[in-house]
């Protein structure tokens, strides 16, 4: 069986702890994996002996996790594929419009997960398709891919979009109000009391005399959250015909991901991405 493997140093502040505390507080591994690792031949090494989760751990110590390497299920179809970052951890693409993120029954060779796939036939990798960050079919930008469940579970990232809506904006504000599905709809959302909490930070970067370019940052992620929101303050996005947007300028939601940040979870360094806005949404604003 093939293996992954993560490495942590015990920091001098941690001298004498037990490798268990280590193990969870400081490298944040869950009990299950914990569990899974017990049972995996050499599954937890320290110092490229097998540890046990009663040890005691020892400044400079160097702790090792054997992470059974998992498979993916995605038929892997050829296509273009841009790669923003990537490392031994994590790998950041650039989505189209038009290309759902994971397959679903109607989509089943056509998604992200689909071009993913065939470049990890080409590479010689092999891992789930764990996106950390879901777009719309429609939405374009970065879409964060975690390599293994540990950096799944323990990537956090901060997004911010651009959007252009529909009339004018000024300033900068927040709409707090919270998202349900529509009746009678399985798919829409709208904003009103009863629906989970939503909030929506926006800033107007570029005013037209008939359209704003936003950036928007989100506190909470419901599904249409930037869409729903916009729509229900008069302001919907162009081209997103769902909540009242007009066709006529752009044939898709003018929604973009532009920059994701977070906090790596392996070397603890900062990594910030960002992603040009394509050109239909440039188009709006030029």
């Amino acid at each position: 069986m093939c293996y992954k493997e993560l490495a942590f140093t015990v920091p001098d502040s941690l001298d004498g702890v037990k490798a268990e505390t280590f193990l969870k507080k400081t490298c944040n591994v869950s009990a299950r994996m914990i569990a899974r690792l017990k049972r995996e031949k050499s599954g937890i090494l320290r110092n490229g002996e097998i540890l046990r989760t009663i040890d005691i751990l020892r400044a400079g110590d160097m702790v090792v996790l054997r992470l059974p390497a998992d498979r993916s299920y995605v038929e892997p179809v050829k296509g273009e594929l841009v790669v923003l970052y990537e490392d031994d951890y994590i790998i950041a693409l650039d989505k189209p419009a038009g290309m759902p993120v994971h397959p679903t029954k109607v989509h089943q060779l056509d998604t992200l997960a689909n071009r993913l796939s065939y470049r990890q036939k080409e590479t010689g990798e092999d891992y789930v398709f764990r996106a950390v960050n879901r777009l719309d079919k429609d939405t374009t930008g970065i879409v964060l891919v975690a390599k293994d469940k540990y950096i799944s579970t323990n990537l956090t990232a901060d997004k911010i979009y651009f959007a252009v809506c529909e009339g004018v904006i000024n300033g900068e504000g927040t709409i707090d109000t919270p998202i349900r599905l529509k009746e009678g709809h399985s798919i829409q959302r709208e904003a009103a009391a009863g629906g989970l909490p939503a909030v929506t930070h926006y800033k107007a970067v570029l005013n037209l005399p008939d359209r704003t370019l936003l950036e928007l940052r989100l506190e909470t992620g419901r599904t249409h959250q930037i869409r729903c929101h916009l729509s229900s303050v008069g302001h919907p996005l162009m081209g997103d015909d769902m909540y009242g947007g007009s066709l006529g300028f752009i044939s898709r939601q003018a929604l973009h991901c532009g920059v994701v940040s977070f906090v790596h979870p392996i070397t603890g360094e900062r990594v910030t991405i960002k992603s040009e806005l394509p050109n239909d949404i440039e188009e709006l604003v030029r």
